[in-house]
Protein backbone atom coordinates (compact mmCIF):
# COMPACT_ATOMS: atom_id res chain seq x y z
CA UNK A 1 0.00 0.00 0.00
CA UNK A 2 1.26 3.50 -0.87
CA UNK A 3 0.90 6.32 1.67
CA UNK A 4 0.34 10.04 1.03
CA UNK A 5 4.06 10.71 0.63
CA UNK A 6 4.36 8.15 -2.18
CA UNK A 7 6.21 5.46 -0.18
CA UNK A 8 5.12 1.88 0.08
CA UNK A 9 3.68 0.69 3.40
CA UNK A 10 5.44 -2.68 3.80
CA UNK A 11 2.96 -3.91 6.37
CA UNK A 12 0.03 -3.61 4.00
CA UNK A 13 -2.00 -2.45 6.94
CA UNK A 14 -4.64 0.22 6.27
CA UNK A 15 -3.85 3.55 7.84
CA UNK A 16 -0.51 4.40 6.20
CA UNK A 17 1.66 5.98 8.87
CA UNK A 18 -0.61 4.60 11.55
CA UNK A 19 1.33 1.34 11.36
CA UNK A 20 5.05 1.15 11.86
CA UNK A 21 7.10 0.06 8.83
CA UNK A 22 8.76 -3.36 8.96
CA UNK A 23 11.97 -3.24 10.91
CA UNK A 24 11.14 -0.04 12.80
CA UNK A 25 9.53 0.77 16.11
CA UNK A 26 6.63 3.13 16.67
CA UNK A 27 8.93 5.71 18.24
CA UNK A 28 11.15 5.68 15.13
CA UNK A 29 8.08 6.42 13.04
CA UNK A 30 7.15 9.35 15.29
CA UNK A 31 10.73 10.64 15.16
CA UNK A 32 10.58 10.72 11.35
CA UNK A 33 7.29 12.57 11.42
CA UNK A 34 8.58 15.19 13.87
CA UNK A 35 11.86 15.79 12.04
CA UNK A 36 12.35 18.65 9.58
CA UNK A 37 12.97 18.30 5.85
CA UNK A 38 16.14 20.44 5.75
CA UNK A 39 19.43 18.58 5.78
CA UNK A 40 21.09 21.70 7.14
CA UNK A 41 18.48 23.55 9.25
CA UNK A 42 20.96 26.24 10.31
CA UNK A 43 21.56 27.25 6.73
CA UNK A 44 17.83 27.45 6.05
CA UNK A 45 17.36 29.54 9.19
CA UNK A 46 19.97 32.01 7.88
CA UNK A 47 18.21 32.23 4.50
CA UNK A 48 14.79 32.75 6.09
CA UNK A 49 16.19 35.32 8.51
CA UNK A 50 17.90 37.18 5.65
CA UNK A 51 14.59 37.31 3.74
CA UNK A 52 12.79 38.84 6.72
CA UNK A 53 15.62 41.32 7.36
CA UNK A 54 15.57 42.41 3.70
CA UNK A 55 11.82 42.91 3.98
CA UNK A 56 12.29 45.07 7.08
CA UNK A 57 15.02 47.17 5.45
CA UNK A 58 12.92 47.65 2.32
CA UNK A 59 10.22 49.36 4.40
CA UNK A 60 12.69 51.94 5.68
CA UNK A 61 14.07 52.53 2.18
CA UNK A 62 10.53 52.84 0.85
CA UNK A 63 9.71 55.41 3.52
CA UNK A 64 12.82 57.41 2.67
CA UNK A 65 12.00 57.38 -1.06
CA UNK A 66 8.48 58.54 -0.29
CA UNK A 67 9.70 61.49 1.78
CA UNK A 68 11.99 62.49 -1.11
CA UNK A 69 8.98 63.12 -3.36
CA UNK A 70 8.84 59.50 -4.45
CA UNK A 71 9.91 57.46 -7.46
CA UNK A 72 7.33 54.95 -8.75
CA UNK A 73 9.95 52.55 -10.10
CA UNK A 74 11.99 52.46 -6.90
CA UNK A 75 8.87 52.29 -4.73
CA UNK A 76 7.64 49.33 -6.78
CA UNK A 77 11.02 47.62 -6.40
CA UNK A 78 10.94 48.08 -2.63
CA UNK A 79 7.40 46.67 -2.44
CA UNK A 80 8.63 43.68 -4.45
CA UNK A 81 11.45 43.12 -1.97
CA UNK A 82 9.03 43.53 0.97
CA UNK A 83 6.34 41.13 -0.18
CA UNK A 84 8.82 38.79 -1.86
CA UNK A 85 11.01 38.58 1.25
CA UNK A 86 8.10 37.79 3.54
CA UNK A 87 6.53 35.33 1.11
CA UNK A 88 9.73 33.45 0.30
CA UNK A 89 10.74 33.34 3.96
CA UNK A 90 7.38 31.94 5.04
CA UNK A 91 7.42 29.34 2.26
CA UNK A 92 10.93 28.18 3.09
CA UNK A 93 10.16 28.08 6.81
CA UNK A 94 7.03 26.01 6.30
CA UNK A 95 8.64 23.59 3.86
CA UNK A 96 12.04 23.00 5.42
CA UNK A 97 11.87 23.93 9.12
CA UNK A 98 8.50 22.57 10.26
CA UNK A 99 7.90 18.94 11.31
CA UNK A 100 7.12 16.89 8.22
CA UNK A 101 4.21 14.86 9.59
CA UNK A 102 1.68 13.75 8.56
CA UNK A 103 -0.36 13.92 11.76
CA UNK A 104 -3.66 12.40 10.72
CA UNK A 105 -3.91 9.14 12.69
CA UNK A 106 -4.45 8.36 16.32
CA UNK A 107 -1.33 7.67 18.35
CA UNK A 108 -0.88 4.01 19.08
CA UNK A 109 -0.68 2.83 22.66
CA UNK A 110 2.83 2.90 24.10
CA UNK A 111 3.36 -0.38 25.89
CA UNK A 112 6.61 0.28 27.74
CA UNK A 113 8.24 3.02 29.75
CA UNK A 114 11.11 3.14 27.26
CA UNK A 115 8.66 3.82 24.42
CA UNK A 116 7.01 6.60 26.41
CA UNK A 117 10.35 8.22 27.13
CA UNK A 118 11.46 7.96 23.51
CA UNK A 119 8.19 9.48 22.35
CA UNK A 120 8.56 12.36 24.81
CA UNK A 121 12.04 13.10 23.45
CA UNK A 122 10.89 13.15 19.83
CA UNK A 123 7.94 15.36 20.75
CA UNK A 124 10.32 17.75 22.44
CA UNK A 125 12.42 17.89 19.26
CA UNK A 126 9.30 18.86 17.34
CA UNK A 127 8.56 21.63 19.82
CA UNK A 128 12.12 22.92 19.48
CA UNK A 129 11.66 23.03 15.71
CA UNK A 130 8.70 25.37 16.17
CA UNK A 131 9.31 27.30 19.37
CA UNK A 132 12.93 26.85 20.38
CA UNK A 133 15.92 28.04 18.43
CA UNK A 134 13.74 29.60 15.74
CA UNK A 135 11.98 32.05 18.03
CA UNK A 136 14.23 34.75 16.55
CA UNK A 137 12.79 34.02 13.11
CA UNK A 138 9.33 34.45 14.55
CA UNK A 139 10.27 37.87 15.91
CA UNK A 140 11.70 38.90 12.53
CA UNK A 141 8.55 37.71 10.80
CA UNK A 142 6.31 39.69 13.17
CA UNK A 143 8.47 42.79 12.69
CA UNK A 144 8.35 42.51 8.89
CA UNK A 145 4.59 41.92 8.92
CA UNK A 146 4.00 44.86 11.27
CA UNK A 147 6.05 47.21 9.11
CA UNK A 148 4.23 45.94 6.03
CA UNK A 149 1.02 47.13 7.66
CA UNK A 150 2.66 50.44 8.53
CA UNK A 151 3.28 51.31 4.90
CA UNK A 152 -0.47 51.63 4.50
CA UNK A 153 -0.18 54.79 6.60
CA UNK A 154 2.26 56.44 4.17
CA UNK A 155 -0.42 57.77 1.79
CA UNK A 156 -2.04 59.65 4.68
CA UNK A 157 0.81 62.15 4.43
CA UNK A 158 -0.24 62.91 0.87
CA UNK A 159 -3.62 64.09 2.15
CA UNK A 160 -2.02 66.85 4.19
CA UNK A 161 -1.65 70.36 2.71
CA UNK A 162 2.13 70.03 2.58
CA UNK A 163 2.20 71.28 -1.03
CA UNK A 164 0.70 74.64 -0.03
CA UNK A 165 3.55 75.73 2.17
CA UNK A 166 6.19 77.89 0.49
CA UNK A 167 8.64 75.34 1.89
CA UNK A 168 6.58 72.39 0.64
CA UNK A 169 8.16 69.93 -1.79
CA UNK A 170 6.23 70.96 -4.90
CA UNK A 171 7.30 74.57 -4.58
CA UNK A 172 10.92 73.56 -4.72
CA UNK A 173 11.66 73.67 -8.43
CA UNK A 174 15.05 74.92 -9.53
CA UNK A 175 13.60 78.07 -11.10
CA UNK A 176 14.94 81.03 -9.12
CA UNK A 177 15.03 84.78 -9.80
CA UNK A 178 17.64 85.28 -12.51
CA UNK A 179 17.75 81.61 -13.63
CA UNK A 180 18.99 81.45 -17.22
CA UNK A 181 16.49 79.80 -19.60
CA UNK A 182 18.17 76.99 -21.58
CA UNK A 183 17.10 74.26 -24.00
CA UNK A 184 17.54 70.52 -23.41
CA UNK A 185 21.21 70.80 -24.43
CA UNK A 186 21.83 73.54 -21.85
CA UNK A 187 22.10 76.23 -24.55
CA UNK A 188 20.81 79.69 -23.52
CA UNK A 189 17.63 80.88 -25.22
CA UNK A 190 17.85 84.29 -26.91
CA UNK A 191 14.80 86.42 -27.62
CA UNK A 192 15.42 85.76 -31.34
CA UNK A 193 15.41 81.98 -30.95
CA UNK A 194 11.69 81.50 -31.69
CA UNK A 195 9.45 83.03 -34.29
CA UNK A 196 5.86 83.92 -33.42
CA UNK A 197 3.90 80.68 -33.14
CA UNK A 198 6.95 78.66 -32.11
CA UNK A 199 7.42 76.68 -28.91
CA UNK A 200 10.07 74.60 -27.15
CA UNK A 201 10.77 72.90 -23.84
CA UNK A 202 13.17 74.77 -21.58
CA UNK A 203 14.85 74.32 -18.21
CA UNK A 204 16.78 76.40 -15.68
CA UNK A 205 20.49 76.42 -16.46
CA UNK A 206 22.19 73.28 -15.15
CA UNK A 207 19.00 71.33 -14.46
CA UNK A 208 17.99 69.83 -17.79
CA UNK A 209 17.34 66.48 -16.12
CA UNK A 210 14.90 67.88 -13.52
CA UNK A 211 11.43 66.60 -14.43
CA UNK A 212 9.52 69.09 -12.28
CA UNK A 213 11.36 72.01 -13.90
CA UNK A 214 10.42 71.33 -17.52
CA UNK A 215 8.67 74.39 -18.88
CA UNK A 216 6.99 75.08 -22.20
CA UNK A 217 8.23 78.31 -23.79
CA UNK A 218 5.88 79.88 -26.35
CA UNK A 219 6.36 82.91 -28.61
CA UNK A 220 2.72 84.03 -28.78
CA UNK A 221 3.34 87.57 -30.07
CA UNK A 222 5.95 90.24 -30.51
CA UNK A 223 4.44 92.26 -27.66
CA UNK A 224 3.83 91.42 -23.99
CA UNK A 225 0.71 89.30 -23.46
CA UNK A 226 -1.61 89.04 -20.43
CA UNK A 227 -5.32 88.60 -19.70
CA UNK A 228 -7.24 91.90 -19.40
CA UNK A 229 -7.95 91.28 -15.73
CA UNK A 230 -4.31 90.35 -14.96
CA UNK A 231 -2.41 93.30 -16.38
CA UNK A 232 0.42 92.81 -13.88
CA UNK A 233 1.45 89.78 -15.91
CA UNK A 234 2.40 91.93 -18.90
CA UNK A 235 5.90 92.25 -17.47
CA UNK A 236 6.11 88.43 -17.37
CA UNK A 237 6.09 88.07 -21.16
CA UNK A 238 8.89 90.11 -22.74
CA UNK A 239 8.56 90.44 -26.54
CA UNK A 240 5.62 88.03 -26.44
CA UNK A 241 7.35 85.08 -24.74
CA UNK A 242 5.19 83.06 -22.34
CA UNK A 243 6.38 80.20 -20.13
CA UNK A 244 4.14 77.65 -18.44
CA UNK A 245 4.84 74.52 -16.43
CA UNK A 246 4.74 71.49 -18.71
CA UNK A 247 3.17 69.30 -15.99
CA UNK A 248 -0.58 68.99 -16.47
CA UNK A 249 -2.52 69.99 -13.37
CA UNK A 250 -4.73 66.93 -13.75
CA UNK A 251 -2.39 63.92 -13.66
CA UNK A 252 1.09 65.29 -14.33
CA UNK A 253 1.33 64.34 -18.02
CA UNK A 254 3.56 66.54 -20.20
CA UNK A 255 1.51 69.24 -21.92
CA UNK A 256 3.39 69.73 -25.17
CA UNK A 257 0.91 70.13 -28.02
CA UNK A 258 0.69 73.81 -28.89
CA UNK A 259 -1.98 74.83 -31.39
CA UNK A 260 -0.64 78.21 -32.52
CA UNK A 261 -3.64 78.90 -34.76
CA UNK A 262 -6.03 78.74 -31.81
CA UNK A 263 -3.55 79.67 -29.06
CA UNK A 264 -4.38 76.50 -27.13
CA UNK A 265 -2.28 73.95 -25.26
CA UNK A 266 -3.47 70.34 -25.26
CA UNK A 267 -2.64 67.53 -22.86
CA UNK A 268 -2.43 64.21 -24.75
CA UNK A 269 -3.42 62.04 -21.77
CA UNK A 270 -6.95 63.20 -20.92
CA UNK A 271 -7.46 66.04 -23.41
CA UNK A 272 -7.33 68.94 -20.99
CA UNK A 273 -7.14 72.17 -22.99
CA UNK A 274 -5.61 75.46 -21.83
CA UNK A 275 -6.03 78.99 -23.23
CA UNK A 276 -2.52 80.37 -23.76
CA UNK A 277 -3.55 84.03 -24.04
CA UNK A 278 -5.65 83.78 -20.88
CA UNK A 279 -2.82 82.64 -18.58
CA UNK A 280 -3.46 79.00 -19.59
CA UNK A 281 -6.91 78.91 -18.01
CA UNK A 282 -8.68 75.55 -18.43
CA UNK A 283 -11.25 75.60 -21.23
CA UNK A 284 -11.86 71.85 -21.53
CA UNK A 285 -11.08 68.61 -19.77
CA UNK A 286 -10.52 67.39 -16.21
CA UNK A 287 -7.63 69.68 -15.22
CA UNK A 288 -8.73 71.55 -12.06
CA UNK A 289 -6.65 74.73 -12.47
CA UNK A 290 -4.50 76.67 -14.97
CA UNK A 291 -0.93 75.74 -15.71
CA UNK A 292 1.43 77.72 -13.44
CA UNK A 293 3.10 80.57 -15.33
CA UNK A 294 6.80 81.32 -15.00
CA UNK A 295 7.54 85.07 -15.06
CA UNK A 296 10.23 85.93 -17.64
CA UNK A 297 12.54 88.83 -18.28
CA UNK A 298 15.39 89.70 -20.65
CA UNK A 299 18.94 90.36 -19.53
CA UNK A 300 21.22 92.98 -21.07
CA UNK A 301 22.37 90.53 -23.74
CA UNK A 302 18.85 89.60 -24.84
CA UNK A 303 18.76 86.20 -23.16
CA UNK A 304 15.65 85.00 -21.37
CA UNK A 305 15.80 84.62 -17.60
CA UNK A 306 13.30 83.80 -14.89
CA UNK A 307 11.96 86.88 -13.14
CA UNK A 308 11.05 84.69 -10.16
CA UNK A 309 9.98 81.13 -9.38
CA UNK A 310 6.52 79.82 -10.26
CA UNK A 311 5.12 80.97 -6.92
CA UNK A 312 2.71 78.04 -6.72
CA UNK A 313 2.93 74.25 -6.84
CA UNK A 314 3.45 72.62 -10.21
CA UNK A 315 1.80 69.42 -11.32
CA UNK A 316 -1.48 67.64 -10.55
CA UNK A 317 -4.33 69.38 -8.81
CA UNK A 318 -4.35 66.99 -5.86
CA UNK A 319 -1.04 68.58 -4.86
CA UNK A 320 -2.91 71.86 -4.49
CA UNK A 321 -5.58 71.51 -1.84
CA UNK A 322 -7.51 74.72 -2.67
CA UNK A 323 -8.27 73.30 -6.11
CA UNK A 324 -10.26 70.40 -4.69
Amino acid sequence: MTDLTGTEDPSGTPGGHGAAPVGTTDTETYAAQLSVAARNPKRVELVVGACFILAILSVFVLGWIYTQRGNPQLEGAMLFVLFGGIGFGMAAWGKYLMPRGPFVEEREVLTSEADEQAFAETLKRGQVAIEGRRSFLLKLFLAASGLMGAILLFPLRSLSPVGLSPNGPFYKTQWKPGSLVVDENNNPVHYTTLEVGGSMTVFPYGYTDAEDDQTLLIRASTQPVAPPDQSHKLQWSPVGYLAFSKLCTHAGCPVGQYEAQYQKLLCPCHESTFDVLNACAVVFGPAPRPLPQLPLTLDSNGYLRALSSYGEPVGPGFWYRDAL
